[in-house]
């Protein structure tokens, strides 16, 4: 029987970011994956703000962007463009990479931390009692092969939108199918748009969008391709013909591109799904395995890459004498999240495919000219870059807890620099001398604005505001989220 403290299922970036945050924490993590190797296929290509914040955070950024384009934005109808350049982050762009580039950033990530990775194994049996959980898999591709058994204490499902660790835990998936017969194929363009980030284009019978890969050379440029024809409904195994993707990118686009070639390709459908319960027990579902939505947006890995970095350091926690009632605020704060990306991916989908005429005219009047608002402009954009989405707080806290803490600006440094090591973080008043705090291992910065003492998470949300001489405030609020300061009252998390 082996042992460690979390098992995670699934080697994809949700499950790749938990592993290595549990493991940065000295916790022992192993991660199970069917594939042999990292995935080259994955249909992700956006990075989105929020997401390149968390990779900062681990020392991934740089790594990261250098593999792939940073867009401004996203070219939807009517003209319509949703700008990042005005968010309130370092990272005013998306990154359109192949999600195997994040995934290998991950990869190197969560192996450095001291997680292991085994891959060819698939779970089939799972079994929790009130000590932990116990895993069963067998080689992927030998179903005769003795089996393999794990003990541990908690366990991750990041397996996807076919989870097995759903299915085991005999958890329902409740949502529909938005679109079928989409076609994604990575093509070669000789004359595709230049520097125009993700660019959508639609008419009533058809839609296609385009993402930068790439510089472009003597021939042309690489481009991620997304078509859809309402009157060519196919099942997800019927080839993709290229010709079907010239077709309909022109069609779409209303100008000809001329497509020199096609290295990948595949056909997929789209659900909206969502499980009511993100955590069973020891069980937590998260990433794919949790929800699935429409690709419009390009918020599935951005979304699980987020549900990771709520969940791990709260499972840390309590594994490290935590009450267990701070693993119930995972499911408190990224259900909402879920239903809330549900929701605008759909939003987009059904604006981009709409069919009446009257009702695409009156789409390209007034989308346009919202987006022309400022106000309206950066709330729809900092949602599709998760740099506005917040955690609700409850009554007695104060208005800024529950929102990102990464625009504070320091005396010294940057915060997603100081949490390369995860942990709360005490940020001080401008001038304010070092709180002590006996006993505890808090890292402390201060500010070089007027704004007041804030605790950080590590997930880089705030835990509390106030004075930071308030010692019996925020310590009470950190004992709560982690177990520490055991001589002050732990204030409710619910």
């Amino acid at each position: 029987m082996n042992e460690c403290d979390v098992l995670i299922v699934g080697a994809g970036p949700t499950g790749l970011t938990a592993a290595g945050d549990l493991a940065r924490a000295g916790r022992s993590v192993t991660v199970l994956e069917r594939w042999p190797s990292i995935n080259p296929a994955s249909r992700a290509f956006a990075t989105m703000p929020r997401t390149l914040e968390l990779l900062q955070a681990r020392g991934l950024a740089d790594d990261v962007i250098a593999t792939g384009h940073l867009a401004p934005g996203v070219t939807i109808f009517g003209g319509a463009h949703i700008d990042m350049s005005h968010l309130q982050t370092a990272h005013r762009s998306i990154l359109i990479t192949p999600q195997v580039n994040v995934d290998t950033a991950l990869t190197r990530y969560a192996e450095g931390q001291g997680g292991e990775i085994r891959r060819g194994l698939e779970v089939v049996a799972l079994e929790q009692d009130a000590d932990g959980v116990t895993v069963t898999a067998r080689p992927a591709e030998d179903g005769d092969a003795e089996p393999v058994r794990w003990r541990a204490r908690y366990v991750i499902g990041a397996d996807g939108a076919h989870s097995t660790v759903r299915d085991l835990l005999g958890v329902g998936f409740p949502g529909h199918t938005v679109l079928s017969s989409i076609a994604l194929a990575d093509v070669k363009l000789r004359n595709g748009p230049d520097g125009q980030g993700l660019t959508v284009g639609s008419t009533r019978e058809v839609f296609a969008l385009l993402a930068p890969y790439g510089p472009r050379d003597a021939d042309g440029a690489w481009y991620r391709a997304m078509v859809w024809d309402r009157g060519n409904q196919l099942p997800d195994s019927a080839s993709v013909d290229p010709a079907e993707v010239a077709d309909v990118l022109t069609r779409a686009m209303g100008v000809d591109y001329d497509l020199l070639e096609i290295s990948w390709r595949s056909r997929f459908h789209c659900d909206e799904r969502q499980v009511a319960r993100y955590r069973h027990g020891r069980v937590f579902l998260a990433g794919d395995a949790a929800h699935v939505h429409t690709p419009m947006g390009g918020q599935g890995m951005n979304t699980g890459i987020q549900d990771a970095a709520n969940l791990a350091w709260k499972i840390d926690a309590v594994l490290g004498g935590a009450d267990d009632s701070v693993l119930d605020t995972y499911h408190a704060e990224r259900h909402p999240i879920g239903r809330r990306v549900l929701l605008q991916s759909g939003l987009m989908a059904r604006g981009i495919t709409l069919n009446p005429r009257p009702a695409r005219a009156l789409r390209n009047l007034v989308v346009p000219r919202l987006l022309r608002i400022p106000r309206v402009r950066d709330a729809i954009a900092g949602s599709f870059a998760g740099t506005t989405l917040h955690y609700r707080r409850r009554r007695h806290e104060r208005p800024l807890v529950g929102t990102r803490a990464t625009e504070i600006q320091l005396a010294e440094g940057r915060l997603l620099d100081l949490h390369r090591d995860g942990g709360f973080v005490l940020i001080r008043e401008r001038g304010a001398a070092e709180t002590p705090h006996p006993g505890v291992d808090l890292l402390q910065a201060q500010r070089c604005d007027d704004g007041p003492a804030v605790l950080v998470r590590p997930d880089d949300y705030i835990a509390w505001t106030g004075p930071s001489a308030d010692r019996a405030g925020w310590a009470s609020v950190l004992h709560a989220w982690t177990g520490r300061c055991a001589d002050v009252t732990p204030l409710p998390l619910r």
